[in-house]
């Protein structure tokens, strides 16, 4: 995994020097999505997307030396760790579980609970410098990171051409910034329910997935009121949409009464559990059951599916997995 990742790295950075300035970042985008908002202030490249790519994966940043942002996003689980609370560098469980980054790019807000953090610049700021818990780190030994990331052959031509005329050759600012482009490539929309509906492929859905998105999209069940649009979130932050706002629901899952979180989006859904904010239920079955008797929330009807139905519900959500997106090249 290194050496492919310092030879990507290379490739970009020989790619960037060897241009009249940084490449600009093209969209490959599956039917039906929309650019994602980029800061103006943080514009993407392929040179510093591959940057922040090794960055992800590289478990230098942490205090121990022994995690990376991969450890608790990893790609197979569409960006997940598989467990109830992520362990942070000093072996403390943070208190909610590992969101999944499965089209993070177009989320309005970031966490479970809204703390008004909007951009992916601003939330990675926590796991690298959070104390209570600590998760990453990164802050106790900062100097001494980012001094061996400037000291590293590969790291410091990167560096320097993704960020030219910087006065520093590594700030935690470039770090961020880096990290942020690359998750913002995390795009997944080519799963079997995307081939039936933008393919016309009717093959690609099983008649059980089938009946399962109709009891999805029905008013007597109502699970698209809350996750709805592209990334099934119920909001979409994007070029040339109106200000999107994130959606947050009072499950009845939080000691607080009436704690809403935010809904998050369901693609790849069948790879990310345990679920919900905190990874009490351990199946997409075990979900459908919560939901179907009401939740935990007098603000949410008792459904009263048959057995054959729950079943289909979860064929449904299984047919959101996008196999090329957790296996990346």
């Amino acid at each position: 995994m290194r050496g492919a990742l310092i030879a990507a790295l290379l490739l970009a950075v020989q790619s960037a020097a060897g241009s009249a300035g940084p490449e600009p970042w093209t969209w490959q985008l599956p039917p039906g999505f929309p650019p994602p908002v980029v800061p103006a202030d943080n514009p993407m490249s392929p040179a510093k997307v591959e940057l922040g790519r090794r960055l992800f994966f590289d478990t230098g940043l942490s205090e121990s030396g022994r995690i990376a942002c991969a450890s608790c996003h990893q790609p197979a689980r569409a960006y997940t760790d598989g467990e109830p609370q992520p362990q942070g560098a000093r072996g403390d469980r943070l208190p909610r579980n590992a969101p999944s980054l499965t089209n993070v790019a177009y989320a309005p807000a970031l966490g479970w609970v809204d703390e008004g953090v909007t951009s992916l610049e601003a939330q990675m700021r926590r796991p690298l410098l959070a104390t209570h818990p600590v998760e990453m780190g990164f802050a106790s030994r900062a100097s001494g990171i980012l001094a061996g990331l400037a000291a590293d052959d590969a790291y410091a031509a990167a560096f320097a051409a993704v960020f030219p005329g910087e006065p520093a050759p590594v700030t935690l600012d470039q770090v961020i910034r880096a990290i942020a482009c690359f998750e913002r490539t995390l795009i997944s929309g080519r799963s079997a329910f995307d081939r039936y509906v933008f393919d016309d492929d009717r093959t690609a859905m099983s008649e059980a997935a089938r009946r399962g998105m109709a009891l999805f999209y029905s008013k007597r069940v109502g699970c698209a009121g809350c996750h709805g649009g592209v990334t099934f979130s119920g909001a979409v932050r994007a070029v040339g949409h109106d200000t999107a706002t994130a959606v947050y629901a009072d499950t009845g899952t939080a000691p607080e009464d009436s704690m809403t979180f935010k809904v998050p989006g369901l693609r790849n859904v069948a790879l990310t559990a345990p679920y919900l904010h905190d990874g009490r239920l351990a199946t997409l079955r075990a979900v459908i059951e919560f939901y179907n008797r009401g939740g935990g929330s007098r603000r949410l009807k008792v459904l009263r599916l048959r057995e054959s139905e729950k079943g289909d519900l979860v064929a449904f959500l299984e047919s959101l997995t996008d196999p090329a997106f957790v296996s990346p090249p």
